[in-house]
């Protein structure tokens, strides 16, 4: 039976249900979410959103913390069914940070993947196109990681000429025209 209203699962707990079928699955847990293994991230992920109990087959969001010294994915699951949210986190390399995707098992990861990656840095193997979502393929370096204000070869975060650094322009002329407006 689901519960009355929404409750989030302890990591403690969504972990002891996962070491049940995969011991060597979870790093560690807290009350707030479970820190799993990147080497059975993928099976772990299978096994939260399958199993009877969990049910995590609604993928909320994912995100990316940048913690200087690595990099840290964040999953927010939750299961409409049994009623309940959870939280799992899987850590990676900071200077080549690469976990598996979850796109596959998730249809709405396939974006969001796309964005932690084009903001953050963060490459998912396996995903069907990992592509820059917003910023342009030549643009460089990922601008919300901490590091991204000192960039190699001493370029500048941003683009090279933005409107209005111009006399006499005064950003209007980069405004699309609508028709029979004037404006």
């Amino acid at each position: 039976m689901p519960h009355p209203k929404t409750v989030t699962l302890s990591g403690e707990a969504v972990a002891a249900r996962l070491r049940a079928s995969q011991p060597e699955a979870v790093r560690s847990a807290t009350e707030q979410y479970v820190v799993l293994e990147p080497a059975g991230m993928y099976e772990a992920m299978l096994f939260l959103r399958d199993d009877a109990e969990l049910d995590g087959k609604f993928l909320i969001q994912l995100c990316s913390v940048d913690l200087h010294t690595r990099m840290d994915m964040v999953y927010h699951f939750a299961s409409l069914a049994q009623n309940h949210m959870f939280q799992v986190k899987v850590p990676c390399d900071h200077e080549k940070p690469v976990v598996q995707s979850i796109a596959p098992l998730w249809a709405g990861a396939w974006l969001q993947e796309r964005e932690v990656y084009d903001l953050m840095g963060v490459m998912f193997e396996g995903h069907p196109s990992l592509t820059r979502l917003f910023l342009w393929d030549s643009f460089p370096g990922h601008p919300l990681r901490k590091d991204f204000m000192s960039l190699p070869g001493g370029l500048k975060p941003g683009l090279s000429q933005f409107p209005k650094q111009k006399e006499g322009q005064t950003g209007q002329e980069f405004r699309p025209q609508r028709p029979g407006t004037g404006l």
